[in-house]
């Protein structure tokens, strides 16, 4: 399952390399991005909302869940993590990316008045997609609130991951690589049932 597909990416890579995927997005012109993109692919899309329970997917029907960069977007982990464990099959696994929590932090436009430790909902523009730059509105929340949402929902850590940039990137974009390389900017799990 590729839950918060967005324009099919991980779908496409893995319905090559031979999994059956089952896609979902709350965003229809995903949705219309990732239909193209996994045109002719083992790919089933669907418009579907990490907030609210996945009815439409029977108990224990998933050897895989990859769920990349779209939990940030959701106020409350634990209901996602419980009807992630409830669609997943005894061993199954969890593969998730957020925005690293100290990362959004230290962005001062992130909390506010808040403190650390509690959850806030902030937007920005994005830039580097190109004109118009989107306003998109996201939460910040502490690591414990992520991983013991996982824990509480039934899901053992396996592997967090602070990843580095890729060598690559310097030559792209050394400001960037620069600043990556000092502090992380995204978290990386991996959990079983």
């Amino acid at each position: 399952m590729d839950a918060g597909c967005g324009s099919g990416i991980c779908s496409e890579k893995l319905a090559r390399s031979g999994a059956r995927v089952s896609a979902f997005d709350i965003t229809p012109e995903m949705l219309a991005l990732a239909r193209e993109r996994c045109a002719g692919l083992d790919v089933d899309i669907r418009l579907g909302d990490l907030e609210k329970p996945l009815d439409w997917l029977a108990d224990g029907s998933f050897d895989r869940i990859i769920c990349s960069l779209a939990l940030d977007y959701v106020e409350r982990l634990t209901p996602v993590f419980a009807e992630f464990h409830r669609v997943a099959r005894p061993g199954g696994k969890l593969v998730f990316s957020m925005g690293h929590p100290m990362r959004d932090w230290q962005d001062e436009r992130t909390h506010g008045a808040k403190t650390y430790f509690e959850t806030n909902r902030w937007g920005m523009h994005w830039g580097g997609f190109g004109e118009p730059n989107p306003y998109v509105e996201s939460y910040r929340r502490p690591l414990s609130d992520i991983l013991n949402g996982l824990a509480g929902a039934g899901w053992t850590l396996d592997r967090f991951v602070e990843p580095l940039p890729v060598p690559e990137m310097e030559a792209v974009d050394p400001r960037h690589f620069a600043e990556l390389s000092m502090a992380p900017a995204f978290i990386c799990v991996r959990a079983y049932k």
